[in-house]
């Protein structure tokens, strides 16, 4: 039975999970950074299995909130976990008091946000050597 867990310091489970899929897969060098330690994690699980997870964090400007690292396992992708994490962090962000949630987004995961009400902004920046673009959605 799959269900979310919010942990305000980073579990060992969150890092394994950032681990397989941005550096043994995507090839970023590093993925955990001081952010970690202000954010807000996010874990689904699988049973006792931790299968994806992201961070939410607030911005400087008031009522808006960060979203980053949403990564899912290789093995529970195409089944809408990613929409159900995402969602999780939304609500949580909500519920902190935040109206606006925003990511730097891999350039290559916008249709993914865009499909989950988000929109673009600003221009294409890299991170890692890897494209990214800014994107926003306001929380109901």
């Amino acid at each position: 039975m799959k269900h979310i867990k919010i942990y305000d310091k980073l579990p060992m489970c969150a890092i394994d999970i950032r681990k397989t899929v941005f550096v043994d897969e995507q090839g970023f060098l590093y993925d955990i950074d001081d952010t970690d330690s202000i954010a807000s994690h996010i874990v689904m699980f699988d049973g006792e299995r931790a299968i994806a997870t992201c961070r939410v964090f607030k911005k400087q400007e008031p009522d808006v909130y960060m979203m980053g690292r949403l990564a899912v396992l290789k093995e529970y992708r195409g089944q809408g976990l990613g929409t159900e994490v995402l969602s999780a962090a939304e609500r949580h962000a909500h519920a902190l008091g935040g109206s606006y949630l925003c990511m730097h987004a891999q350039y290559q995961a916008r249709g993914f946000y865009a499909a989950c009400g988000y929109s673009e902004y600003g221009e294409i920046e890299y991170e890692q050597d890897a494209p990214h673009i800014w994107m926003a959605k306001k929380l109901t």
